[in-house]
């Protein structure tokens, strides 16, 4: 809530206003019992044309109904009160009141802020190192690759951006590293043996320097094929290779869309949604070892443009496209609980978890298809709650706007692939120190967002 002090200096009543004697000035001042013993001294700063009064951030278990300060006053000047009392609401971190300087009949009043020594946590979205590669006017120009439809896929894992040209560049990763300094150094994949399928790759992506791409299969007889990277300059390994129907319940188009999810290890799964249709489900171990490959049904029919993404770390998946709401399920497709279109963008897709510095984020980037929509990267806060369903039912009864908001273009398009990544990282004592998000769209290009923690100010 805002709150508005009107400020009155009422030096001119009675008598002439260069009357030295009555004068309300506050020159200095000093809060003398903060602290849990009430015996810290705080040298506060007095700004005489806004009539603010500003301190360090003060200790929360200061006794805030009786604060007492040492002044230094206009001659014949005193305080309106011997002591002041402030309160703090659950989730301040900072508050006001007003002091009045008496002299005589006449008084100057001063707004008082407090804020509280507290921790902060989560990212600091104000303060983003945008590198941008994409059609936001703000940066660079959009990546030379995402032109005439030729890229619909890319990945993601902090330290590489894979982007799955099928025009002229081909297959590639650019390092991070060398993005951060504007320098674009194309590492091609090697793609030796990498055939079939109507395209013999369309989507990919990156996990932990693992890279992934697949086919695109039109048809239930035309291959569906992922081959698998641990070095790019060395022939890929494929790791899966099959006709869609051969699995009972398949859909008949595969390779639109393509959502890999897996932990530290290389255990996960990757999912392929067919329009309108199941979607294909391959248990990964160890990176690249299928252990399982069933069809799984879904909560609502999806379009080409579809993501099935592991929410955090846990049970739950989102899965998303560009006319659904956004919904949480499990590895087999049942829905636990889908967002009202009032909360998320219902055209918002490659859906995402991020766990940053004690905060916990919803991120996501819209598909640009059609009519007034935009291809935008989006993070909401979804940190009040003990779990994500929780968190998800808080956000979904009481929705807030994002806490981040980029553009990555205003033009639509027939076949407008996005995705997102995110990538923690850690100072050298472990904790949280800088969050990198990253989105991209077909046509567009992609744009890497840099944050640092919350961090006090004095």
């Amino acid at each position: 809530m805002l709150v508005t002090f009107m400020v009155a200096c009422k030096d001119d009543l009675p008598g002439p206003l260069n009357t030295e004697d009555k004068m309300t000035v506050l020159k200095s001042i000093k809060l003398v019992s903060a602290g849990e013993a009430g015996n810290e001294v705080l040298e506060g700063t007095v700004d005489e044309q806004t009539k603010m009064v500003s301190f360090p951030r003060i200790d929360t278990l200061t006794n805030f109904s009786d604060l007492r300060f040492e002044v230094e006053l206009s001659d014949g000047a005193q305080l309106d009160k011997e002591s002041y009392s402030i309160e703090f609401q659950e989730g301040q971190s900072s508050n006001s009141f007003v002091m009045k300087v008496v002299n005589g009949e006449r008084f100057r009043e001063y707004i008082v802020r407090l804020r509280l020594l507290i921790p902060l946590f989560g990212a600091d979205f104000e303060k983003g190192q945008v590198y941008d590669f994409s059609a936001n006017p703000i940066g660079n120009p959009a990546y030379e690759s995402f032109v005439g439809l030729n890229t619909r896929g890319s990945g993601f894992d902090g330290e590489n951006v894979l982007v799955v040209d099928r025009g002229g560049l081909g297959p590639h990763l650019l390092k991070v590293e060398d993005l951060k300094e504007n320098n674009t150094n194309p590492i091609p994949l090697n793609i030796t043996g990498v055939t079939g399928g109507t395209f013999p790759y369309n989507m990919g992506s990156v996990v932990n320097g693992h890279v992934y791409m697949a086919s695109l299969s039109t048809s239930g007889t035309n291959p569906l094929r992922v081959y698998h990277w641990e070095d790019p300059n060395e022939d890929p390994e494929m790791i899966i290779d099959l006709l869609p129907s051969s699995i009972a319940g398949a859909g008949a188009r595969h390779g639109d869309n393509f959502s890999i999810s897996l932990d530290n290890n290389g255990d996960g799964y990757i999912y392929f949604i067919a329009e309108g249709s199941a979607a294909l489900r391959f248990t990964i171990s160890s990176y690249t070892q299928v252990t399982d490959t069933r069809a799984v049904n879904l909560p609502s029919n999806y379009g080409q443009w579809s993501s099935y993404l592991q929410a955090g770390t846990g049970e739950y998946f989102f899965v998303t496209d560009n006319l659904n709401p956004v919904t949480l399920v499990n590895a087999g497709g049942s829905s636990a609980m889908a967002l009202s279109s009032s909360a998320l963008p219902n055209n918002l897709t490659d859906v995402r978890v991020v766990e940053f510095n004690e905060e916990r984020y919803l991120m996501g980037v819209t598909v640009a298809r059609s009519g007034s929509e935009t291809a935008n990267l989006l993070v909401y806060d979804i940190t009040r709650g003990a779990d994500l369903v929780e968190a998800l039912n808080n956000f979904n009864d009481n929705p807030q706007s994002a806490v981040f908001d980029y553009n990555i273009t205003s033009t639509t398009n027939i076949a407008p692939g996005a995705q997102t990544g995110f990538k923690v990282v850690k100072d050298e004592d472990g904790n949280d120190d800088k969050l990198l998000l990253y989105a991209a769209h077909a046509d567009a290009g992609f744009a890497i967002i840099e944050f640092s923690k919350k961090e006090l100010d004095d």
